[in-house]
């Protein structure tokens, strides 16, 4: 007998009104796409049967592109056309990527994006071509499960990716012929995915320890919203470190030449059967080479052991970001494959005193996070009051005078946001003015990190200091920024939306904080040496102009060669003295300029008096 699905009037979604959207976690080694089947949120396999695909690409001589598992056949009998870990080279310039190991038998190369790319058969191929390609295949493979077109997607990205990275990920869904509804982080995602989100307020850390890299990120919950609070970890730290730790041991006990590369490489793939294996057993038989022996799970943890303890070094340096302690977290969601190993789920529990969330496969947490939001955003269930935010890595400023670097939006502010600042002309006179977007936590610009410049024209003639112009910074839900300048009197106005050439990596995130700190004191004197030197600068400008337009007909000769000795002892002290010498030669010049200002000043009023009676006045 046929069984029929009642429900309250209204209460029922008809089939059609059912949109189709999916999750995707966009890896550096492996790739997912998942989506919420009958209110449960799962990722979807190939026809094989597999749900993780690596995110390796390679490039026929015929034209033919492979894709995942059939790619991955192609990395040691022709490297040069297969391209793994795209993801480092996403939103990077090629100076920054030359070093990595992962691209050390692919040709790079500089490509008009101004991002790295590699030399194929096929052609060059930059990271957002490559990635597109990854998308397209788990697009297609979750467009032939649901039967339906998708109406939009959602794509995570870490945490610290920055406004070039995550244009350049929406740049590649574009190309794949997908609709993003959101980017968000790759811990918010993880959050969702255990329903952290409906549960009591208060601060959760994500623990994301992949093949090649370590993220540590501590999120609050408050009112129903996520913010990323901090996030911290290690680009060139991960489980693959594991393998080498056991492969050296292996190698040892083969005794074996370790610049045999051949053998060296068995080891890896030896090394990784064994650390999965000693996941679920006490002991395991190896037979390596001419060797043969065994490990147990206590001599493999002691030789990872220090990698880590490693991470939790990353935890503290974090957690201190944050202000807070190990104490005050709430839950610890683990995340990536290589937390499958006892010894990191202890170790992890020992350190925050709590026992982490593990009850969701690691490799898939994170697609199913995105997959609950993507529902979310498509329209098929209300929104919860569901609000995700992730916050800005590193302060947005814009360049003043004097090469300064004025922040508006600071580091660690939450987005979506939008703020605005007033500043004014420095010239009599300026009809332009060049905008420069900068980031970073120096105070001077030459330390910080150039986003973008434009350029704001049609400011109509006035004095220095009578324009208003608002400079408006906006940061959307995806973390993309457009700065706009308008002079408030006109109403003129000029916009960017940044697309900078190449972003910046955790480690180069962690390395500029460091630098902020420890040259604080340092930069603090250096702004205030800067301002001062563009206050005397502004006064002789200032001097000069009042000296062309009227000192011959109000000084004498001696008076006026002694406010230009003024002027040029000030100029020279600007150039060469400290903040103090500066201070002292612009007091010199305001007392030797005493006399004639005031001169300027009657012979201004005289002016405006002729033809007028007091009385009129």
């Amino acid at each position: 007998m046929a069984l029929l699905q009642i429900s309250e009037p209204g209460k029922s979604t008809d089939p059609h009104q059912h949109k189709l959207a999916a999750g995707i976690d966009l890896g550096t080694t492996n790739s997912l796409i998942a989506t919420v089947r009958s209110g449960k949120a799962k990722t979807l396999p190939d026809l094989e049967g597999d749900h993780i695909m690596p995110s390796i690409v390679h490039y026929a001589k015929d034209g033919t592109v492979s894709v995942g598992k059939s790619a991955k056949l192609f990395v040691c009998s022709d490297a040069l056309n297969t391209i793994s870990s795209v993801k480092r080279l996403m939103g990077r310039g090629l100076k920054d990527v030359q070093k990595i190991k992962e691209f050390s038998a692919n040709r790079l190369t500089a490509s008009g994006t101004g991002m790295p790319a590699v030399e194929t058969d096929c052609g060059i191929k930059n990271p957002v071509e490559v990635s597109s390609e990854i998308l397209k295949t788990l697009v297609k493979r979750a467009e032939d499960s649901l039967e339906g077109e998708l109406g939009g997607v959602v794509i995570t990205v870490p945490a610290y990716f920055d406004e070039a990275q995550r244009q350049a990920t929406k740049d590649a869904a574009q190309i794949a012929g997908v609709k993003v509804l959101r980017l968000i982080s790759e811990p918010t995602a993880a959050a969702l995915a255990y329903g952290l989100d409906t549960g009591s307020e208060g601060i959760h850390a994500i623990y994301d320890l992949g093949g090649g890299t370590f993220d540590i990120s501590i999120l609050r919950l408050e009112k129903g919203v996520f913010e990323v609070m901090s996030t911290g970890g290690d680009s060139a730290l991960g489980g693959d470190d594991f393998d080498r730790a056991i492969a050296g041991y292996l190698v040892e006990q083969a005794d074996i030449d370790k610049g045999d590369r051949g053998a060296y490489q068995m080891a890896m793939i030896k090394a990784r059967d064994v650390k999965e294996a000693l996941t679920d057993h006490d002991s395991v038989e190896i037979n390596f080479k001419h060797w043969k022996g065994s490990m147990d799970r206590k001599l493999m943890e002691s030789l990872i052991a220090p990698i880590v303890d490693k991470t939790l070094a990353a935890c503290r340096r974090t957690l201190k970001d944050a202000g807070l302690k190990a104490s005050e977290v709430q839950d610890i969601v683990m995340v990536g494959g290589s937390t499958r190993v006892p010894l990191v789920r202890q170790k992890v529990e020992d350190y925050f005193g709590k026992k982490p969330l593990t009850d969701i496969d690691p490799d898939k947490v994170v697609a199913i996070g995105a997959a609950i939001q993507a529902d979310v955003l498509i329209g098929n269930k209300s929104d919860e009051d569901m609000l995700l935010l992730d916050v800005i890595p590193l302060s947005l400023g814009v360049e003043t005078m004097g090469g300064l670097a004025e922040k508006i939006i600071p580091r660690n502010t939450p987005i979506p946001i939008a703020r605005a600042q007033e500043f004014t002309t420095y010239k009599d006179g300026q009809t332009a003015m060049a905008i420069h977007v900068v980031q970073g936590e120096r105070e001077l610009v030459e330390d910080c990190r150039s986003l973008a410049r434009f350029e704001l024209r049609g400011i109509p003639p006035m004095v220095a200091g009578a324009a208003r112009i608002k400079v408006a910074y906006q940061v959307d839900a995806d973390g993309l920024l457009k700065v706009t300048a308008e002079e408030t009197i006109t109403g003129v106005k000029s916009d960017i939306t940044v697309k900078p050439s190449y972003g910046l990596n955790d480690e180069q995130i962690t390395t500029m904080l460091q630098s902020s700190v420890s040259h604080a004191e340092d930069d603090m004197k250096a702004r205030m040496l800067r301002e001062q030197q563009v206050e005397a600068k502004r006064v002789i400008e200032a001097v000069q102009a009042a000296l062309a337009e009227s000192g011959d007909k109000l000084l004498s000769k001696d008076e006026r060669h002694a406010i230009e000795q003024a002027l040029k002892q000030l100029a020279y002290i600007s150039d060469n003295g400290d903040i103090e010498a500066i201070e002292e030669a612009i007091k010199v010049v305001d007392k030797s300029t005493e006399e004639f200002a005031s001169r300027r000043m009657d012979a201004s009023i005289a002016k405006a008096l002729v033809g007028h009676e007091i009385d009129e006045i």
